[in-house]
């Protein structure tokens, strides 16, 4: 979820179509229990396995395919010789234990901190398209933003390049039909995300629950990008103002992308081209380009997808393993935050065998109702040792976790209901202790940026607020 912005005041608005989607997820009833392969917390902390098993059981997929045994074992041991081998080895066998999707190799990961940071790695990226250019996203609001992109692909498409957007009808309902048919009018290929209205050429559409909340960009079946960021004005600054100097808390969106150079890329154009095919967009995306032979980088990539096709939430089950298998840390940044009872127990787990688990949590949010939903559940954790920071001077947009410092994600999804069960989401999991290192230096960052929310303090909290989380909570469900 995000919010566009009202360009006579520039300050965020809720965005129209969240309160008509609130409004008719209450009259559709609740939203469904999120079905999960949690692993045994007993399992996750048992003995990490010898790499050659490790080797044996894991899937590690290039461009030729699945890897032989011999180049297994040698990649893995260049991941484990990142940090400690046995922490490596230890989320690995948990990941694989759900065999339920590919680990990419060869990848080069790079951290984007805020909007103007990742708009321009994007923009830079699309100039230098050859063959492609794939975009998805949740919001494309007709904002600056919006009409410099939108500019750039049709100057690429009359380059020759083929170029496709996607863009969901709830997220973007305040962008104008106009500026979709400008960008159709330029020769490229437009898709709206199941449409609100009936269409007599894509059938009628009344499951306003399902939304596609990705953010994907891919050029050239190369290079990627995913994240929290949507093609929107809120992140036409960044949220880190300058020491001393005053700032507008709504000025600065903080949100995180990642920039994937290699196999994982082109996962994730595979997830897009799926997208299209299934909504039956019109218009057919041109051939996919033969992958690289070459490997661009040391970074090994999961691409975690997940949607109400799903039987289960992907990024939900790896994460609650992770967490379930964590030695050392778990340092989530999440914006939505109502937590299911399972991830409550298991970060309550984690933090009572001793494991330093800390949350930074938005301290104000584009919509209150899963703020207050989320503080419901902080005593709880408080009290088991979590410690709660909630960042201050900025809206929190940004979906990430780093555990053990070896496994980190990089995504779309909150952890609340919406996106465990109802909304199309994709997350990008890098294992290995030097992109950990540059995701726990950004945590840092943000802690800095935070206030720590004490258990005494928090239940010396007016009996109104606690009132006000109560009602939250009894409709998370549904936010």
């Amino acid at each position: 979820m995000a919010s566009d912005t009202d360009p006579a005041r520039s300050k965020p608005r809720l965005l129209p179509g969240k309160h008509l989607l609130a409004l008719l997820l209450a009259l559709g009833g609740c939203a469904a229990d999120p079905v999960a392969q949690r692993v045994d917390p007993i399992v996750a902390q048992g003995a990490a396995p010898s790499p050659g098993a490790l080797a044996r059981d894991l899937d590690l997929v290039n461009h030729r395919g699945r890897l032989k045994r011999a180049e297994r074992e040698r990649l893995l041991a260049r991941v484990a010789a990142q940090g400690d081998g046995e922490l490596v080895r230890r989320h690995l066998a948990v990941m694989s234990s759900f065999g339920d999707a590919d680990l990419y190799p060869g990848n080069r990961a790079r951290l984007l901190v805020d909007g103007p940071a990742t708009f321009a790695a994007m923009f830079a990226a699309i100039e230098q398209a050859r063959h492609s250019v794939l975009l998805e996203s949740y919001i494309v609001e007709d904002a600056e933003v919006a009409e410099r992109l939108a500019a750039l692909l049709a100057r690429k498409r009359a380059e020759g390049v083929a170029v496709a957007l996607m863009y969901d009808a709830v997220g973007s309902i305040g962008t104008s039909g106009a500026f979709f048919d400008r960008v159709r009018a330029d020769g490229i290929a437009v898709c709206e995300f199941n449409p609100i209205a009936p269409s007599a050429t894509r059938g009628s559409y009344w499951n306003i629950s399902h939304r596609d909340h990705r953010k994907i960009l891919v050029v050239d079946r190369e290079t990627g990008f995913t994240g929290g960021i949507n093609i929107s004005a809120v992140y036409s600054s960044g949220s880190f103002g300058r020491r001393g100097k005053p700032r507008d808390p709504d000025a600065g969106w903080r949100d995180t992308q990642i920039e994937l150079r290699g196999p994982a890329a082109a996962a994730l154009e595979d997830l897009v081209r799926q997208t299209w095919q299934r909504q039956q967009c019109p218009g057919e995306l041109a051939p996919a380009l033969k992958p690289a032979a070459a490997a661009t980088g040391q970074q090994l990539v999961r691409i975690v997808p997940s949607g109400p096709a799903e039987p289960y939430s992907r990024l939900y089950t790896l994460l609650l393993g992770a967490i379930d298998a964590a030695q050392r840390s778990v340092h989530l940044t999440m914006a939505y935050f109502a937590p299911t009872p399972e991830m409550i127990d298991a970060l309550a787990e984690a933090a009572q065998r001793g494991v330093d688990v800390q949350l930074v949590l938005p301290s104000r949010s584009d919509f209150r109702p899963v703020l207050h939903a989320g503080r419901s559940h902080y005593e709880r954790l408080l009290a088991a040792g979590v410690q709660i920071h909630e960042l201050q001077d900025a809206v929190l947009h940004a979906k990430t976790a780093v555990i053990d410092g070896v496994v980190s994600s990089v995504g779309s999804s909150n952890l609340d209901w919406r996106s465990l069960v109802l909304n199309d989401e994709v997350d990008a999991f890098v294992v290995g202790a030097d992109f950990g290192e540059t995701m726990e230096a950004l945590f840092r960052r943000d802690l800095a940026a935070s206030e720590t929310v004490t258990l005494q303090a928090w239940r010396q909290r007016p009996w109104w607020q606690r009132a006000g989380e109560g009602l939250a909570r009894m409709f998370e469900r549904w936010w």
